[in-house]
């Protein structure tokens, strides 16, 4: 590559959009549905005591509020970040808010941030009740980050769009093909690449 073409080359920090387009906007869909799902949950049997709609109790904004807001600001920054860096950032802090919606219940006794309550329904819809305020939600969340942390960390040379001839250049010296739209993949014709020894058996018959 020629000298002084650095500056057409782009940023490993770029990336384009559509890595977080999907997973982005599904977490943050189910981080506020982990946020509020315990204010209006009520409102259809569905939920923890203290049973009244739109009741703020301390446990659950350390528990299930402050989660789902950080599993809905990962998800924005997955969603409209084309930088790398940033969706990274976006996507460990949705893994560790749906962590703490899984490990939150679990550790609460270490301080005094209040007790959760219990599920109002029966035996059955108790389980429901956890795995959809809680687990389930956390879950889903770690999951869809880790996918989009796969996604963001990938790094190729389709990754960036060529802004150069040199660069183009480059990019098929990686490849070991050419990359150019409309040029056909180089093949090599077996049937022409006859050894010596072939051409011989063949004369003699």
């Amino acid at each position: 590559m020629k000298r002084g073409t650095h500056a057409h080359r782009p940023s490993r920090f770029v990336m384009p959009r559509r890595r977080g387009a999907v997973a982005g906007p599904l977490i943050m869909l189910v981080g506020a549905w982990g946020a509020l799902i315990p204010f209006f949950g009520h409102s259809f049997g569905f939920g923890y005591t203290p049973s009244n709609t739109w009741t703020w109790t301390t446990a659950r904004g350390y528990l299930e509020v402050l989660p789902g807001i950080g599993a809905f600001l990962g998800g924005a920054l997955l969603t409209i970040s084309a930088n790398r860096a940033t969706a990274t950032l976006g996507g460990w802090v949705a893994a560790a808010s749906g962590s703490w919606f899984v490990l939150g219940t679990v550790v609460s006794p270490w301080w005094s941030g209040g007790n959760i309550g219990t599920p109002v329904g029966g035996t059955s819809q108790a389980v429901w009740e956890r795995i959809g305020m809680f687990t389930g939600v956390g879950m889903v969340i770690v999951y869809l980050a880790a996918l989009s942390l796969g996604r963001v960390s990938l790094s190729g040379p389709r990754a960036v769009p060529a802004t150069s001839p040199e660069q183009l250049d480059a990019l098929e010296r990686i490849e070991g093909a050419r990359t150019i739209p409309g040029d056909r993949p180089r093949t090599v014709d077996l049937t022409a690449a006859e050894t010596d020894a072939d051409k011989s058996e063949r004369i003699q018959r």
